[in-house]
């Protein structure tokens, strides 16, 4: 009998309830991300908040706000409120940050803090993932751009090679930041790195 394939009943428990673990497979960029950031010196690269507040609201960790960034610029989302229906639709940034999703203001807000250290870290991630052989297509391809990976023909990079790629990498994360700013008008003030009632972090 002719049939289409049929989804799951919303409603029909589960034997075996599902890990988020499950849906990120070993080769996903989105796990490359995580042991970058975690492996970074926040404070080191000019960070601000590296340390928890000892009284008020409890602050998202820069680093689950830097990731969703990196996933943001690799992906070339456009604006915080993007960002923010991302984290709670993107299953890439679910498992990325645990299921936190900080709100369009906080997101901003750190951006307006640590724009500079975010582009830095963007760079160093994109010129980091070739020489280790991260990325296997022949090229990664960055907000219209293009970034040769490792071969045999290119790994020798001569000088003026290099400050081309250099600076084409700068113009690219450039450019994002430059569009982030352009659709999100007027950031919001600090204060806000906490976030707002619309901020939850899931256990």
């Amino acid at each position: 009998m002719k049939r289409f394939v049929e989804g799951l009943d919303r409603s029909q428990g589960l034997l075996f309830p599902e890990r988020l673990e499950d849906h990120i497979n070993e080769d996903n960029p989105a796990r490359i991300i995580d042991v970058f950031v975690d492996e970074l010196d926040l404070g080191t690269l000019g960070f601000e908040s590296v340390e928890p507040a000892i009284t008020g609201r409890p602050r998202y960790h820069p680093i689950t706000l830097l990731k969703i960034y990196i996933h943001g610029y690799l992906n070339r989302v456009p604006s915080s409120r993007r960002l923010e229906r991302e984290t709670q639709r993107n299953v890439e940034l679910i498992w990325l940050t645990g299921r936190c999703t900080p709100d369009f203001k906080t997101l901003a807000d750190f951006r307006k803090d640590n724009g500079a250290a975010i582009g830095r870290v963007c760079r160093q991630f994109v010129l980091l993932c070739p020489q280790m052989q991260l990325f296997t297509d022949a090229v990664a391809a960055i907000d219209g751009s293009k970034f040769k990976a490792v071969n045999s023909r290119d790994r020798n990079l001569s000088e003026a090679k290099l400050k081309a790629r250099m600076q084409q990498l700068e113009a690219s994360v450039a450019r994002y930041l430059d569009e982030l700013d352009r659709v999100d008008p007027g950031h919001p003030g600090r204060g806000h790195i906490g976030g707002g009632q619309s901020s939850v972090c899931h256990e």
